[in-house]
């Protein structure tokens, strides 16, 4: 679906902002309907990997920062968070009616002309320089000398990343545990606009297999390394998803029962999750689509009750859970699977495909053109000090 002819939005030049393109995970899949919003949008970017994005975002011309031809720009792009802000800010946004950034690091501190409205879909304030600092920088997490020198840095990048957030007109966010964060580190209102998943890739299947399942990335906020010790702890199957920086270590501390599948295709991925007992999920997200995807394929999930899961996973649909005072989070989510194993008729595949209806493309797409409409109508009434109100 893109948009119409008629739209209001049509005739408008639109510059998307996104931190990097190196993967689809839950931003790139928000991104992608933006996209379609927005078809002849330029779409600016720190760093991308064209190899890895769906078709829908190959489609986009794309514009990358200088980080593209800096040596290791591509696979270690990280490495230069340092340079991120500078790097951000070197783009030129020029002629146009509307800049969108989708922002989880640097991309809402892009320059923008004056009188152009900027809004920001914000995923999380910057992680790793204010709640999750320790998942990313704590011991055992990186080397001594990164560790140090992102403790130096910690205090600057707090104070750019709440300077950039002045440079918005408007924030939307992706969950009330986000809208909190906004409020709290940069005093900003924010509207809710849930993000979306993609309802047609996923059904439920039978028969039911007696493997659960993780989907996503190996960062430090995953703690998919919780979910393998207790695991291998039970000697019940655990199959894997993904890849990244903390997958050495939990390969380490993997039994045989649990199973590394590396990058699935979407289609592996969707018949996975409709086979799957359960799903786990025991990191702390902002939002968390896959959570919803598992939902969407009837299966249950077993999530840590924090973030974004408390707003997607209801009593029908998986069981949250809490390590108690004295307890390890190995041992709280080794407790939820065997509670989940007693219980499980309770969580029906009905009830599972239900809640994650309300999530779907459609009702995102409808929340964000009307959030855009409404900011551009103030805006033309009283031009861009009529956006404060927002603020």
């Amino acid at each position: 679906m893109t948009e119409s002819s008629s739209s209001p939005l049509s005739s408008l030049r639109v510059a998307l902002v996104h931190d990097w393109l190196t993967g689809m995970r839950g931003g790139e899949r928000m991104l992608e309907v933006l996209c379609e919003l927005f078809p002849h949008a330029d779409l600016y970017t720190l760093v991308v990997d064209r190899a890895r994005l769906s078709p829908a975002l190959q489609r986009m011309r794309i514009v990358p920062s200088l980080l593209q031809n800096l040596p290791g720009g591509v696979k270690y792009y990280r490495h230069y968070l340092p340079l991120m802000p500078w790097l951000i800010r070197r783009f030129r946004l020029y002629g146009y009616d509307l800049v969108v950034s989708s922002s989880h690091a640097v991309a809402k501190g892009v320059r923008v002309k004056p009188f152009v409205p900027h809004l920001c879909y914000l995923h999380a304030p910057m992680r790793y320089v204010w709640d999750r600092f320790e998942d990313y920088f704590g011991p055992g997490q990186a080397s001594l000398p990164v560790r140090l020198a992102a403790r130096a840095l910690r205090p600057w990048l707090r104070r750019w990343d709440r300077r950039s957030a002045a440079g918005v007109h408007r924030f939307l966010v992706n969950s009330a545990y986000v809208q909190a964060q906004a409020k709290r580190i940069y005093g900003r209102q924010s509207v809710v606009v849930y993000g979306p998943i993609q309802l047609e890739r996923f059904a439920p299947a039978a028969p039911r297999e007696a493997y659960y399942l993780m989907v996503g990335a190996f960062a430090p906020n995953k703690r998919v390394h919780h979910a393998v010790e207790a695991f291998t702890r039970l000697g019940l199957p655990l199959k894997i998803v993904g890849t990244g920086q903390a997958e050495a270590r939990c390969r380490a501390l993997a039994g045989p029962t649990i199973e590394f599948l590396g990058e699935r295709s979407d289609a592996e991925v969707a018949a996975l999750y409709s086979r799957a007992r359960g799903f786990i999920f025991p990191g702390v997200e902002d939002f968390g689509l896959t959570p919803l995807e598992a939902q969407a394929s009837g299966t249950p999930v077993i999530a840590l009750a924090q973030g974004g899961a408390l707003e997607t996973v209801t009593p029908e649909t998986g069981l949250l859970y809490t390590p108690q005072p004295g307890q390890s989070a190995v041992d709280a989510l080794l407790e939820a699977v065997r509670a989940f194993e007693a219980n499980r008729s309770r969580y029906t595949e009905a009830a599972c495909v239900a809640n994650a209806r309300r999530f779907g493309r459609d009702a995102f797409r409808e929340r964000v053109t009307a959030v855009i409409e409404e900011t551009l109508a103030a805006y033309r009434e009283g031009g861009i000090g009529s956006l404060a109100r927002w603020r």
